[in-house]
């Protein structure tokens, strides 16, 4: 099976970050985003990836190009720059890069890689959330319900302090905003079929406007009810936050 990772966007809302690479290349532990999502796949059994390329594209190629050195033992001969691999830690991975355009939306990312899916049912997320996802799970659940797409609805921590405030100002209390009364959103992971593609107008087409908003129509969209951890990195704080997780060894997305 094959996951698709959408990594083309512009990241601007963490711009200290991706001034200088693509968002997903931002890292958490020394490692990037992109490589913490595709450990969580592989965990799962899913090790084909194809990667949506597009602000600064040529940051991710060169990553995976230099993948297998930088985790290997290596016998270089400077006389003919000849290099032999001794031995390598790098994952048994395939991964397919495909530029897809700077300022192409999201569903028109999928339907650039669409050529290089196959047939078969596939996975899509975006390049910048950590989950601890039960993937095996979710793909059980869509298998079962048989519609075209299957999306992880997960429940983001209350970031802001309610408060309830009295007619004269006074602040009679204060709480964080429990989850539970955020409601669903969408969180990403999705499993989808071939046809789901079909969907999609083109570069123009946001994946979360009309594609998602004509599935649920068709009664075409299932959600997968996830309940446990699940954080996009959208600002510095957010990085801090997983850093931290990783720091104090109980990153909860560690699920490998």
């Amino acid at each position: 099976m094959k996951l698709v990772i959408l990594a083309g966007g512009l990241g601007t809302r963490i711009a200290e970050e991706s001034e200088t690479k693509p968002k997903p290349m931002v890292e958490v532990g020394g490692r990037p985003l992109l490589w913490h999502i595709m450990k969580t796949y592989a965990h799962h059994g899913v090790s084909e990836f194809v990667i949506c390329l597009g602000y600064k594209g040529y940051v991710i190629k060169e990553f995976f190009m230099n993948y297998q050195r930088h985790l290997s033992n290596l016998e270089i001969n400077l006389k003919d720059g000849s290099t032999t691999v001794l031995e390598s830690s790098a994952e048994d991975w395939k991964v397919t890069l495909i530029e897809t355009g700077e300022s192409t939306m999201t569903g028109g990312r999928l339907k650039r890689v669409a050529p290089y899916l196959g047939n078969e049912t596939f996975c899509m997320t975006y390049g910048d959330g950590l989950s601890n996802i039960d993937i095996t799970a979710e793909l059980a659940f869509h298998r079962k319900h048989g519609k075209l797409a299957t999306v992880a609805a997960v429940q983001p921590p209350g970031r802001f302090g309610v408060l309830a405030v009295e007619d004269d100002g006074t602040v009679s209390s204060f709480q964080e905003k429990p989850s539970d009364e955020i409601g669903w959103i969408n969180g990403g992971f999705f499993v989808l079929e071939p046809k789901a593609i079909d969907y999609t107008a083109g570069d123009e087409t946001s994946f979360e406007q009309e594609p998602l908003k004509t599935l649920a129509r068709d009664g075409q969209l299932a959600a997968f009810e996830h309940h446990g951890f699940w954080q996009p990195c959208d600002t510095l704080r957010d990085k801090r936050e997983l850093e931290k997780h990783w720091a104090e060894g109980r990153a909860p997305w560690r699920v490998w």
